[in-house]
């Protein structure tokens, strides 16, 4: 699992680039700003400013640690490289969400960068899966917790 690759799109990976920047450049001079602050005030042994802000360090490095090995570890999916015969890693899937009589349009994406309230689903996600290897037409009965939901694959894009 330590060495299983990470599907990000290219703009998945950009702001996952941009947060490990920012927070080596921009956090970590604050934090430090605050611990040298707290410090000023006197004996740390009963210092709540400082114990904070240690445990603000303390959390920024884990995640950037995090950020690091996402990094290392991740494969960029090129849609353009894909056909749009089937619903893969990177597609854009207009469906017809028979449960809401509405159509509504998903991006397929890995897990580090799922964002459901925005169409982002990821590939391990109960539709996610459900969708990956399917065609235009088919119909897709999608085990959630709030029960089977249907959709029809109207469109496959990049």
């Amino acid at each position: 699992m330590a060495n299983q690759e990470i599907r990000l799109t290219a703009e998945g990976y950009q702001k996952t680039l941009e947060e490990l920047e920012y927070l080596k450049t921009v956090k970590r001079g604050e934090i430090a700003e605050k611990i040298e602050i707290a410090r000023s005030f006197g004996d740390l042994s009963e210092n709540s400013e400082y114990d904070e802000a240690k445990n603000e360090q303390a959390i920024m490095e884990s995640r950037i640690a995090e950020l690091d090995a996402i990094l290392k570890r991740a494969v960029i999916i090129d849609p353009t490289e894909q056909s749009t015969e089937h619903v893969h890693l990177g597609s854009k899937v207009k469906v017809h969400d028979c449960e809401f009589d509405e159509d509504v349009v998903y991006q397929i994406i890995g897990s580090k960068e799922a964002d459901p309230f925005n169409g982002k689903l990821s590939d391990e996600s109960p539709v996610g899966a459900a969708l990956i290897g399917r065609q235009v037409g088919e119909m897709v009965n999608v085990e959630t917790p709030e029960g089977v939901n249907q959709f029809i694959i109207l469109e496959i894009t990049q």
